[in-house]
């Protein structure tokens, strides 16, 4: 503890960061483009840099396993959440670090929410835009006011964000909540941003009321709130 203490006073102010663990969604592919597994790689180192430890979804393979190795090779603890019956080595490989079965993918999300303190967005198909859409939503919804990044990488998501920009053109989305989305390009840029974000969004609901529902048994999800 003493040497963890005092390598944190070694760093300079700028990577004394205010989040404990980050959460990152991303791809179980590499994906075709060398740049997306740099970006997985450099952004475990930059979660190193600044003390983070990392909650993901489990496993070894793509972009996850890169990411995850990255942390854990930093010394940084690793928090991998995998439902039963994703953990066979064959589907997801080897998890670094600790090892949390869930039930289903529902738990999954939930717990990976609660452990973090903000979320982040690599490259990735269908299951890393569900989850990151779902930590959006639930953040517009008042359930928590965690950051949420998205790393667009050689502008993967320029489509993403310009389908996001019609919607509040459109009148589906309130324009204060566009900026629940922070963005960068590079790893150290969202980095920074997410540090400085304050949210500039009213919540449908308060986190108080989603804690009533979940003392009375309606919700399982206001524990994200944290």
């Amino acid at each position: 503890m003493e040497n963890h203490h005092q390598h944190q006073q070694r760093l300079p102010n700028s990577m004394k960061s205010r989040f404990r663990r980050v959460c990152v969604f991303c791809g179980s592919s590499p994906g075709k483009n060398p740049s997306y597994q740099l970006a997985a790689i450099q952004l475990g180192k930059q979660l190193v840099e600044r003390n983070i430890d990392l909650v993901y979804g489990g496993g070894s393979i793509g972009l996850m396993g890169l990411v995850s190795q990255a942390v854990f090779d930093g010394g940084r603890h690793v928090l991998g959440v995998i439902p039963k019956t994703l953990m066979p080595r064959e589907i997801t490989g080897e998890t670094v670090g600790e090892v949390r079965a869930v039930s289903g993918m529902h738990q999954r999300k939930a717990e990976m929410a609660r452990q973090a303190d903000a979320f982040i967005a690599l490259p990735g198909g269908y299951g890393t835009l569900e989850e990151l859409l779902e930590v959006i939503t639930w953040a517009q919804l008042g359930i928590h006011d965690k950051p949420v990044g998205l790393l667009n990488v050689d502008g993967y998501y320029n489509s993403l964000l310009s389908f996001i920009d019609k919607a509040v053109d459109e009148g589906f989305i309130a324009p204060a909540a566009r900026y629940i989305i922070v963005s960068a390009q590079t790893t150290q840029e969202l980095m920074c941003k997410l540090e400085d974000y304050e949210p500039k969004h009213s919540g449908v609901a308060s986190k108080l009321s989603w804690e009533m529902e979940q003392q009375l048994g309606f919700t399982a999800k206001s524990d994200i709130a944290r």
